[in-house]
C-alpha cells in the first residue's frame, strides 16, 4: 500500500482525551490532545479500483489511535507520540508514519505545544 509517488492520506485535528503531563494536577485530570497523522498509500491504485482494500482505512486508523490515546497515561507528549507512531506502523503495515501530538492551551500565551515525528519500519524494527 505504500506510495512510491508521495502520496500520502492525512487525519488533522483528532482531539481526543486523556491523562497527560507530568505535574501533579496533570495527572488527575483528563486534557484534550490533538493529533494529526500523515500514512503513505498509493492512490492510484485505490484509485483503479475504486475499493478500500486498496488503501489504508483511515477510519480504522483513527479508531485505534483514540483507543491507544483514551486509554494512555503517559507523562511525556514525547512519549506517547512515539509509542503511537510504533503501533501505527506494526498494527497497520505501512512503511512510515508522521504525526503530531500537540496540548492546546499549555503553554500560556500560546495556542498550543507538542511535538512532531517520523518514524519508518527501520525504526520498529531497531526497537524488536
Amino acid at each position: 500500500m505504500t506510495s512510491k509517488k508521495g502520496d500520502t492520506i492525512f487525519l488533522r485535528g483528532l482531539e481526543i482525551e486523556c491523562i497527560i503531563g507530568f505535574i501533579d494536577w496533570e495527572r488527575r485530570i483528563k486534557q484534550r490532545v490533538q493529533i494529526d497523522l500523515e500514512l503513505p498509500v498509493d492512490c492510484a491504485r485505490a484509485a483503479v479500483n475504486d475499493d478500500v482494500v486498496d488503501t489504508l482505512d483511515y477510519k480504522s486508523v483513527a479508531k485505534r489511535v483514540i483507543g491507544f490515546v483514551e486509554s494512555s497515561e503517559f507523562m511525556l507528549v514525547e512519549t506517547m507520540a512515539h509509542r503511537m507512531a510504533m503501533m501505527i506502523l506494526k498494527e497497520f503495515g505501512i512503511e512510515w508514519v508522521r504525526l503530531s501530538v500537540n496540548k492546546p492551551g499549555a503553554i500560556r500565551g500560546s495556542r498550543d505545544v507538542g511535538v512532531a515525528i517520523e518514524r519508518t519500519r527501520a525504526d520498529l524494527a531497531a526497537a524488536s
